[in-house]
């Protein structure tokens, strides 16, 4: 291929990227726009999209491990990795960062329950987007944290996930945290030995 041609089909990429991401964020928005009129609670409205996140999350994980061609994380620590590193750049180009946060112990064993926080600074979901007043208690991109908690209880990780900062509130940077609940051992390998 010429450099000229791979020239244009990089142009063109980046094009159909640009026009994904503006197209999920409008399709994001028009969902908000349905969900503020059908809940009346930032609170509800929290709770519908982290909801509709975790359906998302547990066939996307699928989708996400075949075109990456990986295998499945076998660690709490390997799962934060890959959707830090790969999954939020793939699916809604953030490069986000994470960082365990420490414990009173500062000592990580295998049955310790324990956290991670998510951070970044860019998200196209909020492109566009100013909060009234009446909806500061609402997490504009709570399907996010859906998304990971389904993709996660998919591959046998149970987690709690939830926004914590959001530059829609004002905070410099998006911040989710990602608790560790537990690692769910499949039970046909149980029920083998």
């Amino acid at each position: 291929m010429s450099n000229k041609n791979a020239q244009n089909k990089a142009n063109f990429l980046g094009q159909v990227e640009r026009m994904n991401s503006e197209f999920l964020t409008l399709t994001y928005g028009s969902l908000m726009v349905r969900l503020i009129k059908d809940y009346e609670k930032p609170e509800e409205i929290n709770d519908q999209l982290e909801k509709m996140g975790y359906n998302i999350g547990i066939r996307l994980i699928d989708d996400f491990l075949a075109k990456s061609c990986i295998d499945p994380p076998k660690t709490f620590d390997e799962a934060i990795s890959i959707i830090t590193n790969q999954a939020l750049a793939f699916y809604l180009n953030i490069g986000a960062k994470s960082e365990l946060i420490k414990t009173d112990n500062n000592m990580i064993d295998s049955n310790q329950q324990y956290e991670y926080r998510i951070y970044f600074n860019e998200n196209p979901l909020n492109d566009y987007v100013e909060l009234p007043d009446k909806f500061k208690g609402l997490w504009y991109s709570n399907m996010i944290c859906g998304v990971i908690r389904g993709a996660l209880e998919a591959i046998n990780i149970k987690v709690e996930c939830k926004y914590n900062k959001d530059t829609l509130k004002g905070n410099e940077t998006n911040e989710i945290r990602v608790k560790l609940i537990e690692i769910i051992e499949e039970k046909l390998q149980e029920e083998e030995q």
